[in-house]
């Protein structure tokens, strides 16, 4: 296999401690290309510089995981109640690791191998709920707001359980030699609406790389830092994903100082693919999230059938897509993807030649944050029939009540 990426070696050389893949490995974060895949890859590669920016470069469909980015969000709502009573923890210390464990817990789910989400489109958006075991229910909806640059705007709500989550994702990508980085700018910001006192917790993200795509095996590792923060009670992280080196560290450790204005109180540590723990400034320690004993309790979410989803919700959008990528079916799959690609290109040349601009149908940007368009009243049950009838004007046939 190595011999298909000749004339893409020959444009870069790594480092002799250069993305080999760690010991430690996890087996799904990795992938193993076959002929035809190493071929499509090295094509790709051989018309990339180092540090190009990717965001206008095709990826070759079976590097797809088949869902779209706005679907892929939901991820960090995948373990709710690691937050949920949050608000009526005394200490704000507690309610601040609280955040900070639900935010980490949503790291470990992702797709066998090293795989992207597709690219949502302008306009594109996914809207879902979860029905909880007490009877209460979340409200997730996600959506492109800019295509240049990409844009992805989401808010989630759990009225009940007074919990908020607003944030938008500006992912970019650059080719590194044998390397992807995506540069995951944005935030989130986590409110817990029974102490509005608390105001936001705002969360960064940390970034992500895909190695190994010239030679050897593809893996997958997250790197840098992620920042959390509430200015209202002065607790600050610096969370550390650490990537692998080649003589020493672990594969997924993540390392991190908490501070309440100048002093430290605890730290974190682990793997976020494994058991995370934090120790508190008394030497305490307690288990932040166990990804292979509780990483199965996975909220599920309810998805209203394609048949009864808009032209642009993102599961109808890209079902072709997304068909041809589960059968295996490359030829298809990049029939598909060009033909959802063509129609927006198309559609964005009419909205130019008419002199329009694409104006956001949930999101409006205030202040240079993109937020829902929506005011939710303090009753629970209000805020539930209020979120509904945001999210869908008329509810789907098959919309539970």
């Amino acid at each position: 296999m190595m011999g298909l990426f000749s004339q893409a070696s020959k444009m870069y050389k790594p480092r002799a401690d250069e993305d080999k893949v760690p010991d430690d490995t996890e087996p799904d974060d990795t992938s193993v290309l076959d002929e035809a895949e190493g071929s499509l890859i090295a094509s790709l590669i051989s018309q990339l510089r180092v540090g190009m920016d990717l965001s206008k470069v095709t990826f070759p469909t079976f590097v797809l995981e088949p869902r779209s980015m706005l679907e892929r969000i939901t991820d960090f709502m995948s373990h709710p109640d690691l937050l949920f009573g949050a608000e009526n923890c005394d200490d704000p210390e507690e309610r601040f690791i609280r955040v900070l464990q639900y935010y980490l817990a949503g790291w470990h789910i992702k797709p066998k191998g090293v795989k992207k989400p597709y690219n949502p489109i302008l306009g594109e958006f996914f809207r879902c709920r979860y029905d909880y075991p007490d009877g209460s229910r979340g409200f997730f909806i996600a959506e492109q707001v800019s295509h240049h640059p990409p844009i992805s705007a989401f808010y989630y709500v759990s009225p009940a359980n007074k919990v908020a989550v607003i944030g938008e994702l500006r992912p970019k990508s650059k080719f590194l030699g044998n390397s992807v980085s995506t540069v995951m700018e944005g935030e989130n910001r986590v409110y817990l609406l029974g102490r509005p006192e608390d105001k936001e917790y705002v969360v960064s993200m940390p970034n992500m790389y895909a190695r190994g795509i010239l030679w050897g095996k593809m893996f997958l590792e997250l790197g840098d830092s992620c920042m959390a923060k509430n200015e209202q009670t002065g607790h600050y992280a610096d969370i550390q994903f650490k990537t692998k080196g080649y003589f020493s560290g672990t594969y997924n450790a993540i390392q991190g100082r908490i501070r309440r204005g100048n002093s430290d109180i605890g730290e974190v540590t682990g793997k976020w693919s494994a058991v995370m723990e934090y120790k508190n400034s008394k030497g305490e320690k307690r288990i932040l999230f166990d990804a292979q004993k509780d990483g199965q309790k996975i909220a599920p979410k309810w998805v209203a059938p394609e048949e009864e989803q808009e032209a642009n919700e993102s599961r109808r959008l890209w079902t072709r897509l997304t068909r041809a990528i589960v059968e295996k079916d490359m030829d298809a799959a990049t029939e598909a993807k060009t033909a959802v690609e063509e129609s927006q290109r198309e559609a964005r040349r009419r909205m130019e030649e008419r002199g329009e601009v694409h104006v956001p149908r949930f999101f409006h940007l205030k202040d240079g944050r993109w937020l829902p368009k929506v005011s939710l009243p303090n009753d629970p049950q209000e805020a539930v029939d209020v979120v509904q009838k945001f999210m869908w004007p008329t509810l789907p046939p098959s919309y539970a009540q």
